[in-house]
């Protein structure tokens, strides 16, 4: 559909019955799609040409997703769908702290694997949260929600485009308490999903932006519901 954003996209999969699939779903959406079946040639290639975002199976041959993750993440800000087997929550959990974007478990609906490459495609754009442009600022935190940039203490801080979304949402409704189910809703826009998802990034967050992650006071839990950012009070 042409409201939909389109792509150059890298299809990582050692099944290439796998990855034909997923190509054709991803090509009937308009994307630029190329596979690969091999963890070091994919990495070569995403580092010599970034794609606009990385379908990536965690188990590769040679380097698998979770090293190409790591890589990719400290030279580019590259959207990452992680592909994973049915009930592997653990490696779920440890791609998502390597900086995946989302993940899909096998076996999965192309559809939904489409779908969700838009959603992720249409944050790492700046659609979702960005309805408008403005600085959200919290003491020594600001947020330039129109160059989609992080600073504190003046020094700016990596984010990637779902951590950037979900603190601009805490930080544009201060001091109101949201579940897990309710923050994949409003910001992942999935009426479905795994909640560990939101709390994985919250972690992320905190490491970034709290003094003590282990004692937030920026992103607080709210027992029994779900997380709340409080605001701080200037000092003069």
């Amino acid at each position: 559909m042409s409201s939909n954003p389109t792509a150059r996209i890298l299809v990582v999969d050692d099944d290439p019955t796998v990855a034909d699939v997923v190509a054709r779903y991803l090509e009937r959406d308009g994307h630029q799609v190329e596979c690969v079946g091999d963890g070091a040639e994919a990495l070569h290639r995403a580092l010599a040409n970034p794609p606009d975002l990385l379908v990536l199976d965690l188990m590769l041959p040679g380097v698998d997703g979770l090293q190409i993750c790591r890589k990719l993440r400290e030279r580019w800000p590259v959207p990452v769908i992680m592909l994973t087997a049915l009930g592997d929550e653990i490696d779920r959990v440890v791609g998502l702290e390597t900086g995946a974007d989302d993940y899909v478990t096998k076996p999965f609906s192309p559809r939904e694997l489409a779908l969700r490459v838009q959603s992720v495609l249409r944050r790492a754009r700046g659609a979702l949260v960005t309805a408008g442009t403005g600085v959200l600022r919290d003491r020594n935190l600001l947020v330039d929600v129109g160059a989609h940039e992080v600073r504190l203490r003046g020094e700016e801080v990596a984010l990637t485009a779902r951590e950037f979304d979900l603190l601009a949402f805490l930080m544009r409704n201060p001091r109101q308490a949201f579940s897990r189910t309710a923050l994949l809703e409003q910001v992942w826009g999935w009426s479905f999903g795994d909640s560990s998802t939101v709390t994985v990034h919250v972690r992320r967050l905190r490491e970034k932006i709290e003094d003590d992650p282990t004692a937030p006071r920026r992103i607080v839990t709210v027992w029994g519901v779900g997380y709340r950012y409080e605001p701080g009070e200037e000092v003069p």
